[in-house]
């Protein structure tokens, strides 16, 4: 073994450095101390050249010889006083033969200051001494033969019998994954229900002994076949603490993933009655009626994830194709109808995309208890439409950060679903709202009829594009219509302009779409993509032109 490991083989590689430093240093001072004593003041020591010329040197009979200094009269005392003098006082003086002439300058009659010549010898003999005990006690060698020198042993483990037995009755989870626990403050969330995921196939005896021994009522259950997960609702029946409960579940081996039952509501600002104006100025702005000639959805299927829809309104009258109902037994609803009149009408107003269908899964209700979705009724929405052959899915809401929704959202952007939400309408100092800033989502912001930014849409770096979203006529229920503004009606208008973008050629992927939407948008605001607008206004015509049109029968369908 090298010298240094065996000294130094203790202590880490820094303090090993400062230990070799600390003995260089005092193997440097020792001479130091020896030198101090040969110093001109010093007295006694050894015979060196005095710092002066023309000097008087003494000789074995203590008789001065010296040469008259030739720069006396410049004021500098350049000769050493000799042993006997028969000026001055306690032996000190000037001998003849170096006695300046009259009138020069001469030295204090008082006595001369000098060091005590033992301070230096005292100080080269101590410090060497305390830097080498120091250098010493700090690398003392672990062993006291360094040939043998050996890293202490570990400590032995208990054997299995003397070990305490865990304190929880379930299996442990071994690998630690980021907490589903909501952050502090939010309170977007139902109080007392928690969203599970479970391995496939759990038995029913493993998820009730899983809710016996968490003390948990199970509420429903369903396997999802995007994600291939088996998610179950719960709720806590005591005044336990959720995220106490859900750090709990997530210690348990036989739980996957645990978080809150959180709350999403509809992005919609305003809504008025109005007479059903055809002059919509959003198709003027789009360039709707050049891009129809291309275009117009043709069989592509969108998924709208809302409030109930009337389907008898004149709007809509055939063009849903399938409904999906999370919230049975609630009715139509004004958001639910007017996206998805701005998608597909065709009487008095014109839609986007007015060739398309409407998968509707209605997740919203109508009365103040259901107004807001849960996370697992949104789950069930977003599947069922992935299920039914949704290429675009569209989700006019918003709310906190959900890890189910996102794997949901991941496992259908694979499967090559365009996915479109709104930006949300939570004005300019609000964080991000989800699901716009998912990184699998095209967020919409919403401008209005002078190209200016909606005041309560939301900023941020996920801005994909901005729509018309302010004071736009669309369809109510029974019959009727209404004038509504917010980031829902925009992202309404995007899903049905990535509607038009399928049929022209059905083998394009969401992000093969994003990117057309945004190199063929209009610029606006600040020069290039900013956190307002994105990168502008989108072009349907342009965008539209920029594809080679491609036949369904030329592909491989991606809807699985």
């Amino acid at each position: 073994m090298h010298s240094d490991q065996r000294r130094f083989g203790r202590l880490p590689r820094f303090w090993r450095g400062v230990c070799r430093l600390t003995l260089l240093a005092a193997v440097a001072v020792v001479p130091l101390g020896s030198l101090a004593d040969a110093s001109p003041r010093g007295g006694r020591g050894m015979s060196a050249k005095p710092s002066f010329n023309n000097r008087a040197v003494r000789d074995p009979g203590h008789r001065v010889q010296g040469v008259r200094p030739s720069h006396v009269n410049r004021g500098t005392r350049n000769v050493r006083p000799s042993a006997r003098g028969s000026r001055g006082s306690r032996g000190e003086g000037w001998s003849h033969a170096a006695m300046p002439p009259r009138g020069a300058w001469h030295p204090p009659r008082g006595p001369r200051r000098t060091r005590d010549p033992r301070g230096p010898r005292i100080l080269g003999a101590v410090i060497p001494g305390i830097i080498g005990v120091i250098g010493t006690i700090v690398t003392q060698p672990a062993h006291s033969d360094p040939e043998h020198w050996a890293p202490p042993p570990r400590p032995r483990r208990q054997p299995a019998a003397n070990r305490r037995p865990p304190r929880q009755q379930g299996p442990t989870r071994t690998t630690r994954r980021p907490s589903g626990a909501p952050p502090a403050g939010e309170q977007r969330l139902v109080p007392d229900e928690l969203v599970i995921q479970l391995p496939p196939g759990t038995s029913e005896q493993v998820v009730a002994q899983l809710a016996a021994r968490h003390q948990l009522i199970r509420l429903e259950s369903q396997t999802f076949q995007l994600t291939g997960e088996s998610m179950f609702r719960w709720r806590i029946p005591d005044q336990r603490s959720m995220s106490a409960v859900i750090r709990a579940l997530e210690r348990d081996a036989g739980v996957r993933t645990a978080q809150p039952n959180y709350l999403f509501v509809l992005q919609q600002e305003t809504a008025g009655p109005g007479k059903g104006d055809p002059a919509q100025y959003a198709i003027g702005k789009l360039h709707l009626p050049q891009a129809h000639t291309l275009a117009q959805g043709d069989k592509v299927l969108i998924g709208v994830i809302d409030s109930g829809i009337d389907v008898s309104h004149p709007e809509l009258a055939g063009m849903i194709a399938e409904s999906y109902d999370a919230l049975p037994g609630e009715g139509p609803d004004s958001h639910g109808t007017a996206i998805a009149g701005t998608i597909v009408a065709r009487s008095r107003l014109l839609g986007v995309a007015p060739a398309s269908r409407i998968l509707a899964a209605q997740a919203f209700g109508t009365t103040a208890a259901t107004a807001a979705a849960t996370t697992f009724n949104i789950l069930k929405s977003i599947d069922w439409a992935a299920k039914n052959g949704a290429r675009v899915i569209n989700m006019s809401f918003a709310g906190p950060r959900d890890p189910a929704i996102e794997r949901e959202l991941a496992a259908a952007y694979k499967r090559n679903v365009v996915l479109i939400a709104a930006a949300g309408n939570a004005g300019p100092k609000s964080p991000p709202l989800y699901p716009a800033a998912d990184r699998n989502v095209i967020a919409v912001a919403a401008t209005d009829s002078q190209d200016r930014l909606f005041d309560r849409s939301n900023r941020g770096g996920h801005i994909t594009v901005a729509a018309p979203g302010v004071d736009i006529i669309a369809p109510a229920p029974r019959g009727a219509y209404q004038i509504i503004s917010g980031t829902s009606i925009a992202a309404a208008y995007i899903s049905g302009l990535a509607a038009l973008l399928i049929e022209r050629s059905p083998n394009l992927s969401p992000s093969q779409i994003r990117g057309i939407v945004q190199t063929t948008a209009r610029d606006l605001g600040r020069r290039g993509r900013d956190p307002e607008y994105g990168a502008g206004l989108p072009d349907a015509y342009r965008a539209l032109k920029s594809i080679t049109p491609r036949t369904a029968d030329s592909v491989t369908s991606s809807r699985r």
